[in-house]
């Protein structure tokens, strides 16, 4: 290990994501020595409390990492594309949550459980996955190592919090308003959310897709090493608060059978099995909200694919899908003497 404390900064600490970075650095005991809030010129020199001590937010702004062991970015890309580079060249790892660069070659993508080898070559940025990829392959990474994936199907069930606290405050002011029989307002999305679905999360492409479908199809081939993998996703933003489900449709390379997923399932890191269909026992997204690992459940032979199984995840997409998954990157780095 080559600092036992450390200066750690949290770029875009203000946000639902930064709240919880700060949260998850604290009551996992990351080694601490200092930590230095981060966030726009808006919110510079306010003054903020967490675990019995006082913090005053700093403006993210070039020449502010000096000092800087780790900083995690929270903040959005356009903030990671200004700062980032910056950053690195004062001497800090920057741990991006942020879609800017996950794409980059020289850029590693990493979910510990899955490839954290990755996490020694990299250049000064460590990317993190989308949301949605990530609790997704929670439940599909253990199932490639044992049978072989060749494809998958996506349906995403995304919480409101995947969007930040002001997609929160809207669902939650729309159902008060439904309740008192108030008439309902959206600014956040480009319809009512409260007691609705809209498929529709991030830009739509040319191709009909939008930017989150691209991403967990890009995002999956990077993470598992699989250049060839097809992926079809549609993404939904559902009346959820926290935690995102996936309901996924698979095909393996080699034959499958529902005890072998299960057994899978069960004995990765990842990964809670919950699956006793007789019992109703199956994830849901209140189930694993500020849970470390993703549920899966519903686990079937899939009757349309060849080799193909079903199944049902939820996972928290404050945690694992960003924070948790950032700080578990950290806490292996520091463990292997990287950090």
């Amino acid at each position: 290990m080559k600092n036992a404390s450390l200066t750690v900064g949290v770029v875009g600490a203000t946000g639902a994501v930064g709240q919880e970075l700060v949260r998850l650095l604290h009551e996992r005991k990351f080694p601490l020595h200092q930590l230095r809030l981060f966030a726009s010129a808006r919110s510079a020199g306010k003054t903020v409390e967490h675990y019995g001590k006082k913090y005053t937010i700093e403006e993210a702004r070039p020449g502010a990492f000096e000092g800087v062991h780790v900083a995690f970015f929270a903040a959005g890309g356009s903030v990671t594309r200004a700062l980032a580079a910056d950053a690195v060249k004062s001497g800090c790892l920057v741990i991006d949550k942020s879609s800017a660069l996950r794409m980059d070659p020289d850029v590693p993508l990493v979910i510990p459980e899955i490839n954290p080898q990755e996490l020694r070559r990299h250049k000064g940025i460590i990317a993190n996955p989308n949301c949605s990829t990530a609790v997704t392959l929670m439940a599909l990474w253990p199932l490639h190592v044992r049978f072989g994936l060749k494809r998958y199907f996506a349906a995403t069930y995304q919480s409101v919090s995947g969007t930040g606290a002001e997609a929160v405050r809207e669902l939650q002011q729309q159902v008060t308003a439904h309740v008192q029989g108030q008439p309902i307002t959206h600014s956040v999305y480009p319809y009512q959310i409260a007691f609705n679905c809209l498929p529709h999360i991030d830009s739509f492409g040319p191709d009909g897709y939008t930017g989150e479908e691209n991403k967990m199809m890009l995002e999956s081939r990077k993470i598992m090493n699989l250049p060839d993998l097809k992926v079809s996703a549609t993404c939904v933003r559902v009346p959820v608060v926290r935690a995102h489900s996936i309901a996924v449709n698979a095909e393996f390379e080699r034959p499958v059978t529902v005890e072998g997923a299960r057994a899978a399932i069960a004995a990765f890191a990842g990964a809670e099995l919950v699956d006793d269909p007789a019992q109703k026992r199956y994830p849901t997204p209140l189930d694993f909200a500020e849970k470390v690992k993703a549920g899966v459940g519903r686990i079937r032979l899939d009757t349309a694919l060849d080799n193909g199984l079903s199944l049902w995840v939820s996972g928290d997409n404050l945690w694992k899908g960003a924070a948790l998954n950032a700080i578990q990157n950290a806490e292996l780095m520091v463990q292997e003497g990287l950090l």
